[in-house]
C-alpha cells in the first residue's frame, strides 16, 4: 500500500474519533477509516477500483471468515491486528465503497485503533484487494495486452475486458496456503465446509463456555441461516463464525480431533505440519513473502522449490499459493481446467496434457496467462450461475463439478435473489 493512502486513512480515523467525542457518531464501539482508492488507479490507466469486482473474483470470497453481502455490496470478516507491543486485537471489519474513489473499513467492538494497530489492518485490506502499486502496474500492463491482441473484437474479449484484473486473497499468506489446501482434490461445497469448520473451531477456542455448540454447525445449513446480513450496522452476518485459525492456535491441537472435527480427512496432518513448521521456525512466511516482490521466472522457481519442500505442497496447491503471491504466468491446472478447455476451447485434454495445452492456448497473454484463463472461467461461472456478486450464502454450495459439466447454453440455475 501507498504512503500517501496510509497517511489519507490516519487522518480519517481521526477524524472519526473527533466524531465520536461531539456525539456524531452512529455507534460509540466502532472506528471508520477511510482509504482513498480509484483516482490514482484510473489516472494509471488500470481502471476505476471496483470493490464488488476486487471481491467477487475467486471463490477464495465464498469460503470463511469472508461474508459477501450482495444487498449492501460490503465484504464482512473478523481481522488479527498485529501490534509488536501487545497481544494481538481481532476485530470485525466491514469494507464497503460508498464513492468510485473510497473505501469504507468499519471496525467494530473498539473506540480507536493504535499505529500499529493501523497499519495491520491497512495492510490485511490492501493484499486481500491487491491494491498496492504492483498489483495497479500488472492490471494496467495486462489491459494494454488485451486491447493490442483483440482490439475490436467486442465479442471476443467481453470477458477479458469485464474483468478487473484483481483476484481476490487472504489477508495473510498462511490462510492462503491453507485454503489452496482445501480447494485440492474434492468438490467446492466440502471446500467451503471445512473452511467454515475452520473458523467455528477457532471461536470456540476463544470462547469455551459460548453456547455455540461446533455439533450444531453442519455443513447443509438451511437457506435462512445464511442469507446476507441486511442490517448495515450489525457487524456479524450470523453467531459462532471466528476468526481464520493462526498457526499458533492450530500447531497444538491433536491431528486425529482436527481431522475429525472440521472433517479435513488427510488434509488435517498438513495443515499441522504447516502450522507447526512456521511456529518452529522452519518455515518462514516473511522469507517467501520477501522473494515475490521480485516478479521473475528466477523467483518463481526458487518461491517452487522452497514450496515444493511442504508436505502437501503438490504442484498445483503450488501453482495456486504463488498465483495469490502475484505470480501471473503459470495456470495451476486441474479437472476444472480440462472441463474448461473442452467446453471453451473445443479442446479434449488428459491430466497428462492439460499443462502443455494450457501453455499453448494462453501463451499469447503472457506474463498474465492466468488472468486470461481466470477471466474466461469466471465469466463461464457467470453464464452458468448467474452473477455470482449477487448469490446469497446458499447458492456457494452449487458450484460443483456435475452442474458445471451441463453446456452453458443451458438454462442457469437460479441462484440470485434478484434473478
Amino acid at each position: 500500500m501507498g504512503k500517501e493512502q496510509e497517511e489519507n486513512g490516519n487522518i480519517s480515523q481521526k477524524t472519526m474519533e473527533e466524531q465520536e467525542e461531539n456525539g456524531n457518531s452512529s455507534s460509540c464501539c466502532s472506528v471508520l477509516i477511510e482509504l482513498p482508492v480509484g483516482e490514482a488507479a484510473a489516472a494509471a490507466g488500470a481502471g476505476p477500483f471496483n470493490l464488488e469486482k476486487a471481491v467477487c473474483s475467486h471463490g477464495l470470497f465464498m469460503m470463511a471468515p469472508n461474508q459477501w453481502d450482495p444487498i449492501s455490496r460490503s465484504l464482512s470478516r473478523p481481522l488479527r491486528l498485529l501490534d509488536h507491543h501487545s497481544p494481538p486485537l481481532t476485530v470485525q471489519v466491514r469494507i464497503s465503497q460508498p464513492s468510485a474513489s473510497t473505501l469504507h473499513l468499519c471496525v467494530y467492538g473498539t473506540r480507536c485503533l493504535s499505529p500499529q494497530h493501523r497499519h495491520s489492518l491497512l495492510n490485511q485490506v490492501s493484499r486481500m484487494l491487491r491494491l498496492s502499486e504492483e498489483e495497479e502496474s500488472k492490471v494496467r500492463e495486462f489491459r494494454k495486452i488485451v486491447e493490442a491482441l483483440h482490439g475490436e473484437e467486442e465479442a471476443a474479449a467481453e470477458c477479458l475486458r469485464s474483468f478487473s484484473g484483481r483476484v481476490f486473497r487472504s489477508p495473510t499468506l498462511f490462510e492462503d496456503m491453507v485454503k489452496c489446501i482445501l480447494l485440492c482434490n474434492c468438490q467446492f461445497s466440502r471446500t467451503l465446509s471445512m473452511a467454515k469448520a475452520l473458523c467455528e473451531l477457532q471461536f470456540e477456542t476463544q470462547h469455551p463456555f459460548s453456547e455455540s455448540k461446533f455439533a450444531e454447525a453442519k455443513a447443509d445449513h438451511s437457506e435462512s441461516d445464511l442469507q446476507p446480513s441486511q442490517e448495515l450496522d450489525e457487524p456479524h452476518a450470523y453467531k459462532g463464525m471466528g476468526s481464520f485459525p493462526s498457526p499458533e492456535e492450530l500447531a497444538n491441537l491433536d491431528e486425529s480431533f482436527l481431522a475429525k472435527r472440521c472433517n479435513l480427512g488427510y488434509r488435517a496432518n498438513r495443515i499441522l505440519k504447516l502450522a507447526q513448521g512456521i511456529v518452529q521456525g522452519s518455515i518462514q512466511l516473511m522469507q517467501l513473502e520477501e522473494g515475490c516482490k521480485e516478479i521473475s521466472l528466477s523467483s518463481y522457481n526458487k518461491l517452487t522449490e522452497q514450496l515444493r519442500q511442504i508436505d502437501g505442497f503438490g504442484p498445483f496447491t503450488c501453482a495456486n499459493v504463488l498465483m495469490c503471491m502475484g505470480f501471473y504466468h503459470v495456470i495451476p491446472a486441474d479437472s476444472e481446467t480440462i472441463r474448461h478447455l473442452k467446453q471453451v476451447h473445443s479442446k479434449r485434454s488428459t491430466m497428462k496434457t492439460v499443462g502443455r495445452d494450457v501453455e499453448v492456448i494462453y501463451a499469447k497473454y503472457a506474463p498474465f496467462q492466468f488472468l486470461a484463463y481466470w477471466a474466461e472461467l469466471w465469466h463461464f461461472y457467470e453464464q452458468r450461475f448467474g452473477k455470482l456478486s449477487e448469490m446469497p450464502f446458499c447458492g456457494y454450495k452449487l458450484i460443483t463439478a456435475s452442474n458445471m459439466k451441463m453446456k452453458a447454453t443451458s438454462k442457469r440455475t437460479k441462484v440470485s435473489d434478484r434473478e
